[in-house]
């Protein structure tokens, strides 16, 4: 009978302990997805939309060229000349949680960064596309004043104050309107050519800015600060467009895209358009970088996402920074070849290769890893 009695209650024990077990799991699981859904200090950078140059878009409901050049002779051409975007998910106002964060982690297409590094602290949401959308303007002068000059064509260019930003050297000394003239008495072709004159300047004395303000020629000694946004970068704090007096009208529409990442792929498409013949060949070649009026391609941000976007798209072939190919090596999607370009002319020189189907081993290359 005691065998019976102590046989009948040996499960007790072991259903409360179950029954704990459960309760903990249970609790540990709600907790994970109570954490994992909390906003994340962090944005994800994603691949974005593919324009091709010499293509379509989409202007308020209708099909038009992204390039027009009306009082021109222009040329149809096959393939494309494709820039990239990169979409960013999240913003100080609408962050990603955490567990969007960690599925961004392993995804060799996106990268997490820091909420700051794309809107710093004080700089809304508004500011931000504002900024994107005047950087876009100016991208697209200067690809139209680097095409026309590439082709031998002749124009003049002045560079104006667009606005100052509060606090800023220049604060209170520029006025929106001024027309800049000269650095130190060193002369540019383009806003490429006034930021370099600043940064030569460096930080340590003033730098002799000559302007003209509603036609009276004045001078001013503004002392460079160090970029807030990169600690280093030597700047008055102003925002300046260019303004070119070209031979004809060239407009390149494209909406909901900011920043000056595009400008090369622009100049090649403007050329592309002005020039018998195709220049890719009938081949998918996608590419990105700025410009300037004078040739010259910068460095952009989110590259491996546009290679990752340029890939999905359908390209073989990519143009990219020589500046960036330390951010490209070790990050190529199989199957893309990734040239290395410093000038408008090393792209237009890639693009011989690639459309003849010549002989490319030659050619400057960020290096697969």
């Amino acid at each position: 009978m005691a065998l019976f009695t102590d046989t009948a209650r040996d499960p007790e024990p072991v259903r409360r302990s179950a029954w704990l077990g459960w309760s903990i799991l249970g609790f540990a699981l709600v907790g994970v997805t109570v954490v994992a859904l909390i906003p994340a200090p962090y944005v994800i950078e994603q691949p974005g939309p593919v324009y091709d140059t010499l293509g379509d878009v989409t202007i308020d409901g209708d099909e038009t060229p992204m390039i027009q050049i009306p009082e021109e002779q222009t040329y149809p051409a096959e393939g494309s000349l494709d820039l990239l975007t990169v979409s960013i998910v999240g913003n100080r106002e609408n962050l990603p949680n955490w567990l969007e964060i960690a599925a961004a982690y392993f995804d060799p297409s996106k990268a997490v960064v820091p909420v700051e590094a794309i809107y710093p602290e004080g700089e809304s949401l508004e500011d931000s596309t504002e900024q994107g959308r005047v950087d876009m303007a100016n991208s697209q002068k200067e690809a139209i004043a680097a095409a026309l000059t590439d082709l031998g064509y002749d124009f003049s260019s002045t560079l104006t104050v667009e606005e100052t930003s509060p606090d800023a050297p220049a604060d209170g000394v520029l006025e929106a309107g001024d027309v800049i003239l000269s650095v130190n008495g060193s002369t540019f072709a383009d806003v490429t050519g006034l930021r370099a004159a600043i940064a030569e300047n460096g930080t340590d004395a003033p730098a002799e800015i000559a302007i003209t303000r509603d036609g009276e020629p004045m001078t001013f000694e503004i002392t460079p600060v160090r970029s807030e946004e990169d600690g280093t970068t030597p700047i008055v704090g102003i925002i300046v467009g260019g303004d070119y007096e070209f031979p004809f009208d060239v407009q390149i529409q494209l909406e909901n895209v900011g920043g000056p990442s595009a400008g090369m792929m622009f100049a090649l498409g403007i050329i592309d358009k002005l020039t018998p013949g195709d220049l890719t060949g009938g081949e998918i070649v996608a590419g990105t970088g700025t410009i300037s009026a004078t040739g010259v391609v910068g460095e952009i941000g989110g590259i491996r996402q546009k290679l990752y976007g340029a890939r999905n798209n359908g390209a073989d072939w990519f143009l990219a920074p020589e500046s960036n190919c330390s951010d490209v090596t070790g990050h190529i999607p199989d199957g893309l070849t990734v040239f290395s370009v410093a000038t408008l002319d090393d792209a237009l020189t890639a693009l011989e290769a690639i459309s003849t189907d010549g002989d490319t081993t030659g050619l400057p290359t960020c290096p697969v890893g």
